[in-house]
C-alpha cells in the first residue's frame, strides 16, 4: 500500500535523525558518536528483523500478541540499565545540550501516519487518533521549546517541564491503548478494527524503536531539569 511505503521511508529517515543527533549528543569523541550510532542502527535493524519475519504477529508469530507491548517495554528497560551501569553515560547527562534532547522530538510529527491509518480504517480509535494527534503536537512544539530553553527565556525551564510532562504522557497513553486494542488476553476496547498491523511492517519501527528511544529522552529530560533546578536552588 502507498501509505506503507511513504511510512517506510519516513520512519526511516526519522530513525536516521535521532541515531545521528543522539550519537553527536551524547558522544564526545568520534570513536564514541560511531559507537553510539552503530549500536543504535544495530537495534533499529533488528526491529525490521523482527517485523518483517512477523515473530510477533498476534496470528502466525511464535511471540504473538502482547508483543506490541513487549516491543516496547524491553528496549526501554535496555537503555535504562545502560545508562545506569554507564559512567560516561551518566556524566554526559549532566552536560549534553538540553535543547537538542528537546529537538529531537520533532521527529513526531510523523504521528500523521497513525491519523491516516485510523483514516483508513486500519487502526482503531481511540488508540490511533490520540496516538497522532498527541504526537503531531508534541512534535510541531518541540523546536519552539528548545529555543525557548536554548535563548534562556524566562520561564523556558517551566515551559519545557509542562512539554515533558505533556510529550511522556503522550507516549504512555498511546502504548496502553495500543495494546487494549490488540488482539489477544490483553485487550480490553473492542471493535472491528485492532491493532495488530503494529508488530508488523514499518510500523513495528514505532513501538519498537522511536518509542522507546524519545521516552529515554524524556527521562533524560527530566533528569536535567531536576538537576537544573536544584543548582538553582543550592546557588
Amino acid at each position: 500500500m502507498t501509505i506503507d511505503l511513504i511510512a517506510s521511508v519516513a520512519l526511516t529517515a526519522g530513525a536516521t535523525i535521532m541515531i545521528v543527533t543522539l550519537a553527536l549528543g551524547f558522544g564526545t569523541t568520534l570513536h564514541q558518536r560511531m559507537r553510539l550510532a552503530m549500536i543504535l542502527t544495530t537495534w533499529f535493524a533488528v526491529v525490521v528483523t523482527i517485523a518483517a519475519t512477523r515473530v510477533l504477529y498476534f496470528e502466525s508469530g511464535p511471540l504473538a500478541v502482547p508483543g506490541f507491548g513487549l516491543a516496547v517495554a524491553l528496549p526501554i528497560i535496555l537503555l535504562v540499565v545502560v545508562a545506569l551501569r554507564s559512567a560516561p553515560l551518566r556524566a554526559r547527562l549532566d552536560t549534553i545540550p538540553l535543547p537538542l534532547l528537546i529537538g529531537v522530538h520533532a521527529v513526531r510529527v510523523e504521528g500523521v501516519f497513525f491519523v491516516l491509518l485510523y483514516l483508513q480504517n486500519r487502526l482503531p480509535a481511540p488508540f490511533a487518533p490520540t496516538a497522532g494527534w498527541g504526537d503531531i503536537v508534541v512534535g510541531l512544539t518541540a523546536l519552539p521549546v528548545a529555543w525557548l530553553v536554548a535563548r534562556g527565556a524566562a520561564l523556558a525551564k517551566p515551559i519545557a517541564l509542562v512539554w515533558n510532562i505533556a510529550g511522556s504522557a503522550d507516549l504512555i497513553a498511546a502504548v496502553s491503548l495500543g495494546v487494549m486494542s490488540s488482539p489477544g488476553q490483553l485487550r480490553m476496547i473492542f471493535g472491528d478494527v485492532s491493532s495488530a498491523i503494529m508488530p508488523t511492517l514499518p510500523w513495528l519501527l514505532i513501538p519498537g524503536f522511536v518509542v522507546p528511544l524519545l521516552f529515554a529522552t524524556h527521562l533524560a529530560i527530566f533528569y536535567r531539569l531536576r538537576s537544573e533546578m536544584l543548582q538553582i536552588r543550592a546557588a
